[in-house]
């Protein structure tokens, strides 16, 4: 948080996919703890949440317009945001189909959905906007403990498990690109919620799990490096 005389500046997320589910909960305990927030919604004609939740911050929550998988968006968003300095930038994305189908027979359309879905547009979005990173910050995605090869002992779900190793394998890259810099790179799975895309059976709420999650994202500020980690901060095996 820095200051301008005496008058404290909080500091602000850049959310990416903050209209519902894990992003607006993300967005809600983000507003909670002090901070300021910017969230991208991907329909301008619908309100969501998000919309819900800045009808009643006082300002301090900014709603942008992102189709994360439209790279056309992406420049007229980063100058947009040329003012703004967000001291976290986290991409929330996440999509699934043909959970039960072995990859072989998985259709070509329905592969890259979830491909471009779940890995290369959160690298899209990453590499136009971490320039607005404070230099000390944080540069997030929502992985899963399904993208672990290690921890693959059971099949399934096997286009969303390689679209979030993919996109492990990406921001380690990339992560490895930033290797002198300051900033701290996070992969957080955050187990099974009970989201639209985890399902009505899964063991998690929402409201149990996100501040857990966001203990441990803010606790790698100023940690420079990637790291892998569930909810409780517990290293993911890659």
């Amino acid at each position: 948080m820095s200051s301008t005389g005496t008058e404290q500046i909080p500091p602000t997320a850049l959310l990416i996919g903050a209209s519902r589910g894990l992003g607006h909960a993300m967005a809600a305990e983000f507003l909670g703890r002090g901070w300021n927030v910017v969230g991208t919604v991907r329909d301008t004609a619908s309100r969501t949440p998000l919309h819900e939740l800045a009808d009643h911050a006082d300002g301090r929550v900014t709603i942008e317009h992102l189709d994360i998988n439209d790279p056309g968006g992406l420049p007229p968003l980063r100058e947009r945001l040329a003012h703004r300095r967000p001291d976290v930038l986290f991409v929330n994305a996440g999509t699934a189909n043909s959970a039960q189908t072995p990859i072989g027979e998985v259709a070509t359309a329905d592969f890259i959905d979830v491909m471009v879905t779940n890995a290369l547009s959160p690298m899209r979005v990453i590499e136009a906007l971490e320039d607005l990173v404070s230099p000390t910050g944080l540069i997030g995605a929502m992985s899963s403990g399904q993208g672990s090869i290690t921890n693959n002992t059971a099949g399934g779900r096997e286009v969303y498990r390689g679209s979030k190793a993919a996109l492990n394998m990406f921001m380690r890259s990339f992560a490895a690109r930033q290797g002198d810099t300051r900033r701290a790179f996070v992969l957080m799975a955050p187990g099974w919620i009970r989201t639209a895309l985890g399902g009505p059976d899964a063991p998690f709420t929402v409201e149990e799990t996100v501040p857990l999650l966001m203990d441990v994202l803010l606790s790698r500020l100023g940690t420079p490096g990637l790291a892998y980690l569930d909810r409780f901060g517990k290293t993911v095996p890659w």
